[in-house]
Formats: C-alpha cells, structure tokens, sequence
C-alpha cells in the first residue's frame, strides 16, 4: 500500500511539474488544491506534498494560508539567479574536472548520448519533456565529479529554479544561429580532456545566452513583463 502512495505521490508530481514547465500552468498563477487534486484525480494531501516538493526546486511558490502559486519571473529575479548560478556551475565543473574519475566520466558520456538522440521538440511542436528531463541529467552529471554532495545540491537547485525561464523562453525568438546542440558537445570535450578554464567559460556562456535574450525581450515589452511569453515553441534553451 505504502508503495502505491509512493508511486502515485510521484506520478502527481511529475505532472504538476511538467504542466508548469510546459506553460499549461502559467507564471504567476494561482494553484488550488482542490482543482488541481480533481485535475490530477488525487487527494488534497497528494497534491500539497507534490507543490512542496516543487518549491523546493523553486518553481513554484508557497503563500501562508494562501496556499501555492507558480514562480513569476521578473528581469531582477532572473538577473539575480543567472549570476549565482555561473558562480556555483563553473566552481562545481571546475571540481568535476580536478576530481572526477572514470566512473564520472561515463555518466557524463552516457548523458550526453542520451540527450543528443532525443528531439527538443515534439511532432506538434511543444517542447519534449523528455528532452527536458535528458537536459537536466546531463547537466547534472557534468557536475556530479565535484566531490561535494553540498555545493552539487545548490547548483542542482538554482538549476531547477531556472528550468521555468529556460522553458518559457523557448518561442520568444527564432534563435536559428545558436546551435545547442553543438554547445553540449562542446561542454562534454572540455570535460573529458579536462579542460578546467574552458569549460569553466563555456559553461558560463552556455548559462548567460539565454538570460540575455529574455532581459531584452523584457526590455522591449516592459509593461507585459515576462510573465506574458507564450509557453510554446519548438526550441529549448539551456
């Protein structure tokens, strides 16, 4: 019994974050357990444990008394978020680089086969939720050689934390002159010839492109604020 708790607690949560990955639970929006319990077929309890455990990846956020809502995103938070993350990505890939044994480097090339065989998007154009989730693991296998389960939790964080801009960027431009793809092969050579300075500044520039696009699309359309993106797109972001 306690199993299917598990299993079904988990499956809430997948759904919960894929639909606010996705947009279908846009910025800012207010989540009520009872609809999202009827939406979701669970109960209340259900539903809570899984928007806790969404505010701790920071996508959403919870309100006392008030109940959840899904993290708006503002140019101040993101701006904020991007420079922490570069501070604490490159100083764990550094590590990861230093430290990192045979058995790291697997998992990365195991990753990285896994994310470059799957499709950003879907057939319908939607961002892929499993190239969402091949997205993470490569990423977070790039920094798992760190040695520190500390400094990998908080870089892992701030990443979740930044899942939701990443998503939501996706059909803000057609950005046909990055090539993402080519980027991650580049972020796993550098790792592999352990490459500390350049992967150090690759990832870096990996993290920074995107938030630049959005602080100016935000600086063009300051009254809408970011929250106004449509979630839809055939590209996904880093």
């Amino acid at each position: 019994m306690a199993a299917e708790a598990g299993t079904r607690s988990n499956a809430v949560f997948d759904q919960l974050r894929a639909d606010v990955l996705t947009g279908r639970l846009p910025p800012g929006s207010k989540l009520k357990l009872a609809v999202l319990g009827e939406r979701y077929s669970a109960s209340l309890s259900v539903v809570r444990e899984a928007l806790s455990r969404l505010a701790e990846q920071g996508l959403v956020v919870p309100h006392p008394q008030r109940g959840f809502s899904v993290m708006a995103l503002s140019p101040e938070d993101l701006t904020d978020l991007t420079n922490t993350r570069v501070d604490l990505e490159t100083l764990a890939a550094r590590r990861s680089v230093e430290r990192g044994d045979l058995a790291w480097e697997t998992r990365l090339v195991a990753a990285h086969h896994t994310l470059a065989g799957t499709s950003v998007a879907t057939p319908d154009g939607e961002v892929n939720e499993d190239w969402i989730t091949a997205h993470r693991t490569f990423h977070h296998a790039l920094l798992s050689g760190c040695g520190s389960p500390r400094l990998q939790a908080l870089a892992t964080g701030l990443r979740d934390a930044a899942e939701l801009y990443r998503i939501w960027s996706s059909s803000l431009t057609h950005d046909t002159a990055r090539d993402i793809a080519g980027e991650h092969r580049d972020l796993l050579a550098l790792a592999i010839a352990r490459d500390a300075d350049r992967l150090s500044t690759a990832l870096a520039a990996h993290i920074q492109q995107t938030t630049d696009m959005l602080l100016s699309y935000a600086a063009t359309r300051a009254a809408e604020g970011l929250d106004a993106v449509p979630a839809r797109g055939s590209r996904g972001r880093v």
